[in-house]
């Protein structure tokens, strides 16, 4: 995998404190839940070791994935992008032309993403429907209920 990832500044400010407290803090407190468990005894048959070991084995694990993901990660600085258009790292707002029931979103790079904080992966349906698209348009999104008609109503970059 080594295809670059588009990610806001903010994502990749976050996946960096991530990386830092996993890399000080949590590997520091495994490394003393294994001591711990080492004064116990008996390595063989000491499961409170065999635990901590395969906690320090996933937190490398998440610390390697980390790594990997800021490696290739490709910045798009949100604050210098502006117009009416819908790219990566808009924020926009669309109402259902049905309902009138508005919803806001912001469209970000997959590993930030976050739904139920209106943050929705580039390469989501939703956000494959409204990308290119400019603020005024009217666009068709397939929904899990059917499709559904949604009015662009505003376009800002946060």
């Amino acid at each position: 995998m080594s295809d670059r990832m588009p990610i806001t500044r903010a994502g990749y400010e976050s996946l960096r404190e991530r990386l830092n407290k996993l890399k000080t803090t949590d590997r520091r407190e495994v490394a003393q839940e294994i001591e711990i468990a080492r004064a116990h005894g008996d390595l063989r048959e000491n499961a409170d070791y065999d635990a901590a070991k395969n906690k320090q084995g996933m937190l490398e694990a998440n610390i390697r994935d980390l790594e990997d993901k800021l490696a290739r990660a490709d910045v798009i600085d949100v604050d210098k992008l502006s117009g009416e258009r819908v790219v990566f790292g808009a924020s926009v707002t669309f109402s259902d032309t049905a309902t009138g029931a508005e919803q806001r979103i912001q469209i970000v790079g997959e590993v930030e993403a976050e739904p139920k904080a209106g943050r929705i992966s580039v390469t989501s349906p939703l956000a494959r429907s409204l990308i290119g698209k400019s603020l005024g348009d009217t666009v068709k999104i397939q929904a899990p209920g059917g499709t559904r008609e949604v009015e662009i109503t505003d376009v800002v970059f946060e």
